[in-house]
């Protein structure tokens, strides 16, 4: 999804509920959904009538992973200290979620799934990616956080609700948490983390095919690699990858650069970013999403490569604005809009 830019008046979208085909005596009936625009970006309210009453919903939660296909968002594991909220006594797991959502996007309703197979116990912090009927699930941390980590691949089948633990050989990542990866070209790529002691910069890479992993080792010198970092999120283009926001437990990196990994030259590039001209730089941040969309050129024209950048934590204060940014084939520079 785009963000579009504009001033503070809402804009109203219409969305089709119910009809018939055309010739039907029945009436269509249309709702508005409104966009309310902050500063960065439109929140997005959606009316209660949209959403099925009398379903079970995922309790509140953080320290969990979503990813989505065209029709449903999974959602998988997380963390709540409320015993209460996060399940009471039918919580075998407590404080974590060991269980998997999905809600299905035309239904407007939760599931949750119940799947056989070794479910991961490290439920916090753990990186999530969606490759055709599997979900990929790498680290992360159980209880007592950062003396439990994992760094195992398990894959849960989403057609079949199987999980399964890849069997690997080659170089493993350390046993980490807040990693972020990206499967691409038909490598599992996995950046950063930390142990809960120490704050990692490595790159590795899985061949799904063969199941080996190797570190890989870029050719600048130690002095020119991104800075090490947990809790942040990348993006890729096919040439390159692009780490954005994430930090330390003391700082949050800011996004006046990117640091990107080109591919053909196996190096870590500085590109650096500008603000837009009317709404400033996006704000430093840590623990936030990232999503990368491909949008059609005569839908949004100018944004055929879109990273929208969400929430987080900007300057240890809470934050709920997003940021797109573009890169535009014809130059050399990203823009935040």
């Amino acid at each position: 999804m785009a963000a579009e830019a504009g001033g503070g008046e809402p804009l109203v979208r219409f969305v089709k509920l119910s009809g018939r085909a055309a010739g039907s005596k029945k009436k269509v009936r249309w709702f508005p959904v409104r966009r309310l625009f902050t500063h960065s970006c439109p929140s997005i309210r959606i009316p209660s009538r949209f959403l099925r009453e009398g379903r079970k919903s995922p309790p509140a939660r953080s320290g969990h992973r979503c990813v989505a296909d065209h029709a449903n968002l999974y959602v998988f594991g997380g963390y709540n200290p409320d015993y209460d909220e996060s399940g009471g006594p039918e919580n075998e797991d407590y404080p974590l979620f060991r269980e998997l959502w999905r809600y299905h996007f035309a239904t407007g309703t939760w599931h949750q799934m119940g799947t056989d197979g070794y479910m991961p116990r490290e439920l916090a912090s753990m990186s999530l990616v969606l490759h055709g009927y599997n979900l990929l699930v790498f680290g992360g941390t159980g209880i007592p956080f950062g003396e439990s980590n994992g760094n195992d691949v398990h894959v849960c089948n989403v057609k079949y609700k199987r999980w399964e633990k890849l069997s690997c050989d080659g170089k493993k990542p350390n046993r980490i948490y807040g990693q972020a990866m990206a499967i691409i070209n038909g490598f599992l790529y996995v950046f950063g983390g930390t142990t809960g002691y120490i704050y990692s910069t490595d790159l590795h890479r899985l061949d799904l095919s063969s199941r080996e992993w190797v570190q890989l080792k870029p050719n600048n010198p130690p002095c020119d690699l991104p800075e090490e970092r947990y809790r942040h999120e990348i993006a890729h283009d096919n040439q390159r990858i692009y780490v954005l926001g994430g930090g330390t437990s003391w700082t949050a990196y800011a996004l006046d650069k990117i640091h990107a990994y080109n591919f053909e030259t196996n190096t870590w590039e500085d590109i650096p970013t500008k603000p837009h001209e009317n709404l400033g730089k996006a704000y430093t941040r840590s623990t936030s999403g990232l999503a990368l969309k491909q949008v059609q050129e005569k839908v949004c024209p100018g944004f055929g490569n879109s990273a929208l950048l969400f929430s987080g934590d900007r300057k240890l204060l809470r934050s709920q604005d997003c940021s797109l940014l573009f890169r535009p084939s014809r130059q050399s520079q990203q823009h935040w809009t």
